[in-house]
């Protein structure tokens, strides 16, 4: 059984259709991301699966449980970290948790633990602004982890980063990943981050937007520069490439 499913949801806007009939699956610890250009409905589809939005037909399930218009189950990491400049990391971190009614030093000593795992141990009292762009998103990654630790959305985390600090990213978000085990659904416009991150990667296209191929990518974890490098990689780009160009 999957641990999130998404059936035949479908979304229009007046009589504009955004996206059509979409179904995914999301299994137990799998990251598989969203790959399609912009405008093709991807964040529509985030904001219904996160509850944000009510979709026109279709349904959402966590673990077999009909969720559909409901929030709060699903934690949703946007592009930009959106930490709060006047709270230090820990307390930003720590907000999830006292919205859901813990008190502070309660929410910090639980969120704390995870400082170690996160690569943040030493930056618990300082401010987002004394962070580089690769710490404020794992600090955001950490406080969407705390919000659920049942099923993330990502909608590209690293688009702002550069390319090196991306690369960085990378390999860290497949270690913390080894360790956290979190379902993921990932939205990237980036085909070598998907290939790098994903066990599958859904490529959506159309207008409206549709699910038109899956790919499993069966190298094993963790992704570095070796496999960047080679045929199997370019082969995987190449399919991917195709795809998209008859798509268009």
């Amino acid at each position: 059984m999957a641990k999130l499913s998404v059936n035949n949801i479908s979304k229009s806007y007046g009589k504009k259709e955004i996206i059509k009939d979409i179904s995914l699956e999301v299994n137990e610890g799998e990251i598989v991301c969203l790959l399609g250009v912009s405008g093709v409905g991807k964040t529509t589809l985030f904001n219904i699966i996160s509850g944000l939005l009510v979709p026109d037909g279709g349904k959402v399930l966590l673990d077999n449980k009909d969720i559909t218009g409901e929030s709060g189950h699903i934690s949703y990491m946007l592009q930009k970290d959106l930490l709060l400049p006047y709270k230090t990391v820990l307390d930003n971190v720590s907000l999830p948790l006292i919205i859901k009614g813990e008190n502070k030093r309660s929410a910090n000593l639980k969120a704390e633990k995870y400082f170690k795992t996160f690569g943040l141990d030493g930056n618990q009292d300082k401010y987002p602004h004394q962070l580089s762009g690769g710490m404020r998103q794992r600090a955001a990654l950490l406080r969407t982890y705390l919000f659920s630790q049942e099923v993330a959305l990502l909608d590209e985390p690293f688009s702002a980063l550069d390319a090196i600090t991306k690369r960085t990213m990378h390999s860290w978000y497949q270690n913390v990943m080894e360790k956290i085990k979190l379902s993921t659904l990932f939205i990237t416009h980036d085909i070598d981050e998907a290939i790098v991150l994903s066990n599958r990667i859904y490529i959506m296209s159309g207008k409206p937007g549709q699910i038109t191929q899956e790919l499993k990518i069966e190298h094993q974890k963790p992704r570095g520069e070796k496999f960047v490098l080679s045929k199997e990689f370019i082969d995987y780009k190449r399919w991917i490439l195709n795809v998209l160009d008859n798509s268009c």
